[in-house]
């Protein structure tokens, strides 16, 4: 029986097949405002002094919950909140069919901010990593339940060369053979991909097995000071937050809000 993920990277496939003959790597080499400046590191902004170490989130909808905000909600007005008041760097679904985004969203969420900007999607290809470098992404999101360890390997490296900061993410204890290298950034989600269920616990004992050289950042299923608390506490120094946030009326005031009770704290 099929699985959402497993939906989401067969139209990803089918994507890629459609567009990667239209823009070949050499085109976004040659033509790519951004593949121009150097990118920001995820890394230091995750360790620098005072951090938050919130990687904020934009999304307009999900597989599971559907819409949150309609597709004309334009991603500068949120954006301009996560900069503005204190997010490490933010986080942009970029997969249209499954989360309402677009390459036009990480354009935006780029020229308007100066912290990292993550692009989130389903990356199985070099060439979608190539993309992600024109099109202003200063980090790309692997998920090790799609890829091989071995892709991984090839892909962060690849990343890698062309500057870009990776994440890649777990889900669980099977997958800590995918971390490599190239990847020293290490996302555990604490939601479970076949039921949705929340579980910092097992996120936790996970943890233990990362080595100390990773920055170990949490997903998913965090809405609360308490969490972020009990994550630093092991060692964590990010936390991908996205629709405590998103969910809100308005996204850039709960944002803000939560940053000034997690100062307090």
């Amino acid at each position: 029986m099929s699985t959402i993920l497993d939906k989401i990277i067969a139209s990803k496939r089918l994507e890629i097949e459609q567009f990667k003959p239209k823009s070949p790597v050499e085109r976004f080499e040659r033509d790519g405002f951004f593949w121009k400046f150097s990118t920001r590191s995820l890394r230091e902004s995750l360790e620098a002094p005072g951090s938050t170490g919130i990687i904020a989130e934009f999304k307009r909808k999900s597989p599971s919950k559907g819409w949150f905000k309609p597709k004309e909600l334009e991603v500068e007005k949120v954006l301009r909140s996560y900069n503005d008041f204190g997010a490490a760097a933010a986080s942009v679904l970029t997969d249209e069919p499954f989360f309402g985004g677009d390459l036009d969203d990480l354009i935006q969420a780029k020229v308007i901010s100066d912290i990292p900007i993550l692009r989130k999607d389903f990356i199985v290809d070099p060439w979608q990593i190539a993309e992600a470098r024109a099109f202003g992404a200063d980090v790309i999101l692997l998920i090790a339940a799609c890829l091989s360890p071995a892709e991984v390997k090839s892909l962060a490296e690849y990343a890698k060369s062309l500057e870009l900061s990776v994440l890649l993410e777990l889900h669980d204890e099977e997958e800590l053979g995918h971390i490599c290298d190239a990847t020293d950034i290490i996302g555990i989600n604490n939601r479970n991909l076949k039921t949705f269920e929340v579980d910092i616990e097992r996120s936790l004992r996970m943890a233990k097995q990362i080595p100390d050289t990773k920055i170990k950042v949490a997903e998913s299923g965090i809405s609360d000071i308490d969490t972020i608390k009990r994550f630093r506490d092991e060692g964590f120094k990010g936390f991908l937050i996205g629709e405590n946030f998103m969910k809100e009326p308005d996204p850039g005031e709960a944002f803000k809000a939560f940053v000034e009770k997690l100062k307090l704290a």
